[in-house]
This record gives C-alpha cells, sequence and structure tokens, in this order.
C-alpha cells in the first residue's frame, strides 16, 4: 500500500487532485470523499479522455455526491464512479482502489 495524503486533505463532499505511480507511471488521479469514505478515479473523463478539472486541481462537486467534468457538464456518482447525466451517461470512471488506514489515503496494490 502507497499513502496518498491525510484524509483531512480532501474537503468533506470535495475533490483533491495527486498524482500517483499506477502501473509503473505518474497518472493524474482524483480522490473524492464524504464522511469517512473516499475512492479514487483516474483524472479523466470517459467522454472525451479529457481531464475532470476546470483548472488544475480545482473540481466541481455538487452537495458531496456527484463529481461533475468542468469540459462537458458529465456527472459522476462518488460512490462507483457511473455517469448519471451527460454526453457520457451510463459510462463509468477508471476506478483507482484506494483506502483509508488511520487517517490516511492509501493506494491499494
Amino acid at each position: 500500500m502507497s499513502g496518498l495524503c491525510e484524509l483531512a486533505a480532501i474537503a468533506d463532499g470535495g475533490a483533491l487532485a495527486l498524482e500517483a505511480e499506477l502501473e509503473g507511471h505518474a497518472q493524474s488521479v482524483v480522490l473524492v470523499r464524504r464522511g469517512e469514505e473516499v475512492w479514487g478515479y483516474r483524472n479523466r473523463c470517459p467522454h472525451f479522455s479529457v481531464p475532470l478539472d476546470y483548472r488544475p486541481g480545482e473540481f466541481c462537486t455538487y452537495r458531496g455526491q456527484v463529481l461533475m467534468c468542468a469540459h462537458h457538464s458529465a456527472m459522476f456518482r462518488f460512490e462507483d464512479g457511473h455517469c448519471i447525466e451527460g454526453p457520457c451517461e451510463g459510462s463509468r470512471l477508471e476506478a483507482v482502489p484506494v483506502k483509508v488506514v488511520e487517517g490516511r489515503v492509501v493506494l491499494v496494490r
């Protein structure tokens, strides 16, 4: 397991971008948080493979429930990355397995 950040670094109901080594390469990852739960995804919209943030590291989240792609307004549920609205409805974000251990978000390998 590789430590990514402290749980407190992610606003409750918000998102945080960081770089993580996945499959031997540095990749942009977005972590979303609701309470004590955190989910990780590659920072890439399935619609056109563009980053989800509207400025580097700045994301739009709605009511601590969905992450919105800044480019095409697709909305993805925090808990499973499923697109519930927008041009890629029905698709999902590529999950990055993470969990919280003693107040730190870690990458599960």
